[in-house]
């Protein structure tokens, strides 16, 4: 877990010249590891994730992929080694399940006898008999469930995730801690929650994002809740 897989430094993002919300923020993910993403609301939890899916436009930055060449957050080659889970996402509304979920395969080459089996992590979500209902017409939770199982069936290198636990039932939040900390066996889990529990359980490093950039981090044997919970409260005491 020493490699680095992703090494982003000095990012700036904006949506008003004026306003400001990433600031020289510079970070690296290893291989095989989970991090967490904490910070307040306002912190720019999302618009992190955004910019590293090449959906920010009013973003500057050095990004170095697989620690071997420069790359664009809307670089061809990036872009098959990411997925990204977001919060809300209410994009192929007239899709069912299994239609998006063999239309993101082929976006990412992955057909015939490449094409994962989503059943496994399907069932473990409780979410086989929705699998040909519409998107727009599922719960948020469920809706939610879609886009996680794609996540993870999918197997990218680089696997990004906003707020997951949103919308979730106890048992779904239960596995989805599970497939996080066996996901490590695949690719590298960057996540931003606001829930404490998200990250004590499954995390290896905890990055906390404040005044546009990551102010601290915590290593494996540091992360606690307390401790993390003083860290956010010396950051609102600023």
């Amino acid at each position: 877990m020493d490699a680095a897989c992703l090494t982003v430094r000095n990012l700036k993002a904006w949506y008003t010249p004026q306003r400001m919300v990433l600031s020289g923020l510079s970070f690296e993910l290893k291989k095989h590891e989970a991090v967490g993403l904490i910070g307040w609301n306002v912190a720019g939890k999302t618009t992190l994730l955004r910019a590293l899916s090449g959906l920010l436009k009013n973003c500057r930055g050095d990004v170095v992929q697989g620690g071997s060449r420069p790359a664009d957050f809307r670089d061809e080659t990036f872009k098959r080694c990411r997925y990204t889970v977001f919060d809300e996402d209410h994009s192929f509304a007239y899709f069912t399940f299994r239609e998006y979920f063999s239309y993101v395969c082929r976006a990412y080459g992955k057909t015939g006898k490449d094409m994962p089996d989503p059943g496994e992590i399907a069932e473990g979500f409780h979410f086989a008999e929705y699998q040909d209902v519409l998107l727009k017409e599922l719960s948020t939770g469920n809706r939610k469930k879609a886009f996680l199982i794609t996540a993870f069936a999918l197997k990218p290198e680089l696997l990004f995730l906003d707020e997951p636990v949103n919308g979730l039932d106890f048992q779904s939040t239960e596995y989805l801690y599970r497939l996080i900390r066996r996901y490590k066996a695949y690719g590298t889990v960057l996540f931003a929650s606001h829930i404490l529990e998200s990250v004590t359980l499954t995390s290896d490093r905890v990055l906390v994002l404040e005044n546009g950039r990551i102010g601290r981090t915590f290593e494996k044997d540091q992360i606690d809740a307390e401790r993390i919970r003083e860290a956010l409260r010396d950051e609102n005491n600023v």
